[in-house]
């Protein structure tokens, strides 16, 4: 049987700005919180996976809020998606709460393996609309450090 393949360490840089500030300074704390829970020790888990679900709260609230007042036409596809990893946090946190910490770790794999498309995908386009609608063009995005295809 093989090894499930080591989830990615996520680290913050510019690859993953998409040039809406506050969504970009939104992400920057969801690398933190999500890469402090990648490598918490065990007694640690409970402050770490709180943090990650108030930001993820926070964080979610905030984009719906942009959306709806925005009118964002794939808005209920964003919102599902969200709803569904709240679903999968909260699971884990219930988990932990009942002194079965095994599965926190993963959770902050996945998440860390989930962001980069997310962001990529539908947050792209949701920051694209933001500027859009806010400054009347779609963003420009300065990345140092990252190659262009």
């Amino acid at each position: 049987m093989s090894t499930p393949p080591t989830p990615p360490q996520l680290a913050w840089s510019d690859a993953l700005l998409l040039g809406y500030g506050p969504m970009d300074a939104r992400h920057e704390e969801f690398v933190e919180v999500v890469a402090a829970l990648q490598t918490a020790p065990d007694h640690e888990l409970p402050k770490r996976l709180a943090a990650v679900t108030s930001h993820l709260q926070a964080h979610f609230d905030e984009e719906d809020r942009w959306m709806t007042e925005t009118g964002f036409p794939a808005r209920d596809c964003h919102a599902d998606e969200h709803a569904a990893v709240l679903r999968s946090v909260r699971h884990v946190q219930a988990l932990l709460e009942q002194g079965d910490g095994s599965e926190c770790h993963r959770l902050a794999g996945e998440l860390a393996r989930w962001f980069p498309g997310h962001a990529d995908y539908m947050d792209a386009a949701l920051a694209h609309w933001m500027c859009k609608r806010r400054l009347g063009g779609k963003p420009v995005v300065l990345r140092r450090g990252v190659a262009s295809a």
